[in-house]
């Protein structure tokens, strides 16, 4: 297993947030976290960052635990916080800069520039990018990190309704390119269910995984159509967020229930 949580437990000060915090994720697996604002999203990947210390628990990448800062995360924000002084190709190559291999990760930069939907604006400044396009530089930026897990804290959750759909379906098509293990915090279902390969669901207080769903893809892939006709799963993750206080033993959720389309 690529990566393992068990037993997680935090606090902010006299509030518990996490508390017996258990999920996996497997190597090249794409998962979801969805609960209510507040439930502690954010907190688990600044956890996994080594930003936030635990309380107890057991964080583990490849059955070996780990503790503090590693370079086995990268980590996206909601805004893209690039640099206004610094062009496109500056601001991605931040990584390799700080680590001593500019040049290589220029290159690579370079290389990857269209795939981003960025060829021709290596030399422009952020001013001059859409949102859309600014967030793709801050995902380049953060796939050039040499880490094997990436971390998404609502990365499309600042940009219009239209960009973000443009967004997620360009992501959705980046996935097998990229090759690495994605752990996304949203609260957007759509998103959700349209990129994951399972949803876990945060409830309770204090919070741990109260449901877990895979979305049942069809044999030609995922497709806007195909995402429209999820309104059952749409319902099924919106009763499981909205139950109060659903911690363990509160959700009717089973361990791991897989939805068969519209069919739960």
């Amino acid at each position: 297993m690529k990566l393992e949580i068990s037993g997680l437990r935090f606090s902010y000060s006299d509030r518990e947030v996490l508390d017996h915090l258990d999920f996996q994720v497997a190597e090249g697996e794409f998962v979801s976290i969805l609960g209510a604002s507040g439930c502690g999203k954010s907190t688990i990947l600044k956890l996994l960052t080594g930003v936030l210390t635990p309380e107890n628990g057991r964080i583990s990448v490849d059955g070996k635990e780990i503790r503090g800062m590693t370079e086995h995360f990268a980590y996206m924000p909601q805004n893209d916080l690039l640099f206004p002084w610094k062009t496109i190709l500056d601001n991605v190559c931040l990584y390799g800069r700080i680590h001593g291999n500019l040049e290589s990760a220029r290159k690579e930069a370079m290389e990857n520039m269209a795939a981003f939907g960025l060829a021709g604006y290596e030399n422009a400044y952020p001013s001059a990018l859409s949102g859309g396009m600014r967030q793709r530089a801050a995902f380049l930026r953060t796939a050039l990190c040499k880490s094997e897990i990436l971390l998404l804290d609502e990365p499309f959750g600042a940009l219009d309704v239209i960009t973000r759909g443009e967004m997620q379906d360009w992501l959705l098509s980046m996935r097998e390119k990229m090759n690495r293990t994605v752990v996304l915090v949203t609260h957007d279902m759509d998103e959700a269910i349209y990129l994951s390969d399972r949803i876990l669901i945060l409830g309770g207080r204090p919070s741990n995984v109260v449901c877990e769903l895979r979305p049942e893809v069809p044999p030609q892939g995922r497709s806007r159509d195909w995402l429209y006709g999820q309104g059952e799963l749409r319902k099924q993750i919106h009763r499981e967020i909205m139950k109060d206080g659903g911690g363990a033993g509160g959700s009717a959720c089973p361990p791991e229930r897989k939805a068969h389309g519209t069919d739960l």
